[in-house]
């Protein structure tokens, strides 16, 4: 059994800065993707950043480049978001999430290349 859990959600300053972490447990050494989705009310939830785990390979969503950066400590299973810059409209619900293996059409920022989740942290953006 894999178990992905968030933590770091919280509130900040728009210009701010706010680091997510995601402790994963079980099985892990055959996954071939984590990644950090979002998703705030009313919208559908979006891909945020992805990694290899493997070789280190890191993808992007446009609104996050630059911006955001996903990084891994293997050793302790942990993924991390590193979240710059903030503004008001990435205030959502943030989720870990990991691939077993996947086909390598599938498109690492969406959701269909993942089947482990984790229950997501709160990240607020507001004055």
């Amino acid at each position: 059994q894999v178990h992905l859990v968030e933590s770091g959600g919280s509130s900040v300053l728009p210009g701010g800065s706010l680091t997510l972490s995601c402790e994963a447990s079980g099985t892990t050494d055959n996954f071939i993707a984590m990644a950090w989705f979002r998703q705030a009310p009313g919208k559908e939830r979006e891909g945020v950043a992805a990694l290899d785990p493997r070789i280190g390979a890191r993808v992007y969503a446009t609104s996050a480049k630059g911006r955001f950066t996903i990084s891994q400590d293997n050793p302790k299973n942990t993924l991390y978001l590193r979240m710059n810059s903030l503004r008001p409209d990435d205030t959502a619900v943030y989720y870990c999430a990991a691939s077993s293996g996947r086909s390598r059409g599938d498109s690492l920022l969406g959701p269909a290349a993942y089947n482990y989740w984790g229950q997501g942290t709160q990240v607020t953006v507001s004055s």
